[in-house]
């Protein structure tokens, strides 16, 4: 199995998993999605309660978290600490612009910009991988009454993500009294792949999808933030 690079986006490190993993070898096994993440946000406020920005915290399953890791543990303890795998952390962020960082941020109905990723961090949590970084807004925006809503997904579904079932999945740093964070799940709860999908959907068709294709909105999970 190839040696993961730091260089590669995650499209391409998912890809190589996939591969490197053997996974293709059983017909069930080529569904989508290929790879599972589980998130947690953080929705941060600035001067005059104006929205700055977003940190995501994403945790990997336990396949891609050794898959992508390999050859990391440059002094051979048998840890990966964050300096190890800090480069790998700049790169994948860096390189997630490419996805728009498969984050959609609104603020009264409005959908914002994103500056460039800053802050990336990785670290290793038992056999599972966590990279976090937090995106700002190009100009913060004041919410008022307004609702700001969050939504994580990939439109393509080759990754899906799920939100944490942990009480800080949705956190607001420095909001406005009064704000309040609720979640909105996916009504289809169970991943659909291709090897359940209705006739016609092989992984051919998922494998034809592009971003602009919009297929995995379905499954996008959802942050909404209301203040008085």
């Amino acid at each position: 199995m190839p040696t993961a690079s730091p260089s590669r986006n995650l499209r391409r490190l998912t890809q190589r998993l996939a591969i490197g993993a053997g996974v293709l070898a059983a017909g069930p096994a080529l569904a989508h999605p290929h790879v599972w993440v589980t998130t947690k946000a953080e929705i941060a406020y600035g001067e005059g309660g104006r929205v700055t920005g977003i940190r995501n915290a994403w945790t990997f399953d336990s396949s891609y978290s050794a898959f992508v890791t390999q050859g990391l543990d440059t002094n051979g303890d048998g840890k990966l600490t964050p300096a190890e795998l800090s480069g790998l952390a700049t790169e994948n962020t860096t390189n997630l612009a490419e996805f728009g960082y498969f984050t959609k941020l609104k603020v009264a109905g409005k959908e914002q910009v994103f500056g460039d990723p800053i802050e990336p961090r990785m670290a290793m949590d038992g056999d599972k991988l966590t990279l976090s970084f937090l995106l700002p807004l190009k100009t913060p925006v004041a919410q008022g009454r307004g609702v700001t809503a969050v939504e994580i997904y990939d439109p393509s579904y080759f990754v899906s993500f799920s939100l944490s079932e942990d009480a800080d999945v949705a956190r607001l740093s420095g909001a406005p009294a009064g704000c309040a964070a609720t979640v909105t799940r996916p009504k289809n709860e169970s991943a659909k792949t291709a090897d359940t999908a209705k006739p016609g959907m092989s992984e051919a068709f998922f494998e034809a999808l592009t971003s602009a294709s919009n297929y995995g909105v379905q499954f996008a999970n959802r942050i909404i933030v209301a203040c008085p």
